[in-house]
């Protein structure tokens, strides 16, 4: 393994030194990944973030937008042939119909190439003509980077702090209950192995269901061109005493290094590590209404997410000696829509508190970050309603399976995130004070003007902040 990883980073160094050499020739080029758990909305996000860059209408914050520095964006090929091409055509397709609908969640990774023609701006912006910007928007599955914490685990320490974590879920019972039957220092048998990995699996598809984040390994959930291999067929155990070479215990062992080393690594190689601008979408208010537990268990997660990134400046140095850079993250809230504007201050505040410590730790390294509420694609619209006496800031929007209309109030947010982050830090069961409701919409019907994208809620900050400087 120690082999592996040098022989990983002298290819990395030779592959980096040479396209810094050949970069002062060529046009340059942003790498944006797009990150977060499920249900985030990170399709939903590249297809109106490319639609508004395309029309730009709806975008007066991103600067080279409103200054008429872009004099045009288009699409063409991706760079890297062996990736599946983001399918922005039929997602846009799907999002403007006259019965619009919601596109199919990413199941792996895929790529995107928008190009810019940039006047420059300057003293010598006279003398310059348009210059070609390459923006790569890489999407992958949130379950997939949810596997970047396990390369600093050994089989034994994932296994203790999983079985740890889902004990008190009721989601885990069934699993709970299977592995008490087991023998880990047993001989391995075959059918035992498929039996733990299939009931495990099943928690996870229902963990993830209900609102949990940290579903590690996240191929189990997604597992491709892999079901059924013994790369996926593991699950977490009680640590025996004395496990013998051909016990079930070791051999899980064995499995999951060769899960890290086949599959996680890989991933880490040849496209994680190639980022230096990121945005991690976070439903933030989907864990606030599953719990106090879920919101502790998000924050975990994404500190652990977090803690793969290799936040900093790149310099012309530094990239070739220590490899690309993370630049810029931004944390997103996702679906600000569902809420009156008025509370939007809120939830950025939540937001930037939950993602306290690994926030830190990407400024303190050199990386700007920052915090914001948006909504990819806005589905309703705000009213005020009279109750009790008093004004209550509502959005109303189309109901998600039957269309019809609703308004809805999700309760007050509070203004000092302790009032959350305290009882998720404590493991409290439910919040003791409020009740945080959360409705799905449909994607309302557009009507689209002459050099506009769909609508948003902040998506052009997002993008100023995000690639802004490059423009």
């Amino acid at each position: 393994m120690v082999f592996t990883s040098i022989a990983d980073g002298i290819t990395r160094s030779v592959e980096q030194v040479s396209e810094l050499a050949t970069s002062p020739f060529t046009d340059p080029v942003i790498r944006l990944g797009v990150t977060g758990l499920s249900r985030a909305g990170k399709t939903v996000f590249i297809t109106s973030l490319v639609a508004n860059l395309l029309d730009r209408g709806r975008m007066p914050q991103l600067r080279a937008a409103s200054t008429g520095a872009i004099r045009t964006a288009y699409l063409q090929p991706q760079p890297d042939d062996t990736i599946p091409r983001f399918d922005y055509e039929d997602h846009i397709a799907r999002l403007t119909a006259k019965e619009p609908n919601w596109p199919e969640g990413t199941r792996r990774i895929s790529e995107l190439r928008l190009s810019f023609r940039v006047q420059s701006s300057g003293l010598l912006s006279g003398l310059q003509g348009p210059r070609t910007v390459h923006l790569d928007i890489v999407d992958y599955p949130g379950e997939w980077l949810l596997d970047l914490g396990l390369m600093e685990k050994d089989y034994a320490q994932w296994s203790a702090d999983t079985l740890k974590r889902i004990e008190a879920r009721g989601e885990a019972k069934d699993y709970l209950g299977q592995i008490e039957g087991i023998d880990p220092a047993a001989e391995l048998s075959e059918p035992v192995a498929k039996a733990l990995a299939a009931g495990y699996t099943d928690y996870l598809t229902v963990a993830r269901a209900r609102g949990w984040s940290d579903c590690t390994p996240g191929r189990f959930l997604l597992p491709g061109d892999l079901e059924g291999s013994p790369v996926l067929t593991f699950a977490p155990l009680r640590r025996p005493e004395n496990p013998g070479r051909k016990s079930l215990w070791r051999e899980f062992e064995r499995r999951y290094e060769s899960y890290k080393r086949h599959v996680v690594r890989p991933f880490f190689r040849d496209h994680f590590s190639r980022i230096d601008r990121q945005v991690v979408l976070v439903d933030v208010l989907g864990a606030i209404h599953s719990g106090p537990r879920a919101v502790e268990d998000m924050r975990a997660a994404l500190a652990d997410i977090l803690g793969a990134f290799n936040p900093g400046r790149n310099s012309f140095l530094s990239r070739i000696f220590q490899g690309r850079r993370v630049e810029r993250i931004l944390f997103a809230a996702t679906k600000a829509d569902h809420l009156h504007h008025t509370q939007h201050p809120r939830l950025t505040a939540i937001t930037e508190a939950l993602l306290r410590d690994a926030r830190d730790k990407a400024d303190f390294a050199g990386a700007k970050t920052r915090a914001l509420s948006i909504a990819s694609l806005r589905t309703t619209t705000e009213a005020e309603i009279d109750h009790e006496g008093e004004k209550l800031g509502v959005v109303r929007g189309r109901l998600l399976g039957t269309g019809k209309p609703a308004a809805f109030y999700p309760g007050d947010l509070p203004e000092d995130p302790a009032r959350l982050l305290a009882p998720a830090r404590s493991g409290e069961a439910k919040w003791l004070d409020a009740d945080y409701e959360v409705m799905s919409f449909a994607p309302a019907p557009l009507t689209l003007a002459p050099g506009e994208g769909p609508p948003h809620i902040r998506l052009d900050r997002a993008a100023e902040f995000l690639f802004g400087d490059r423009l």
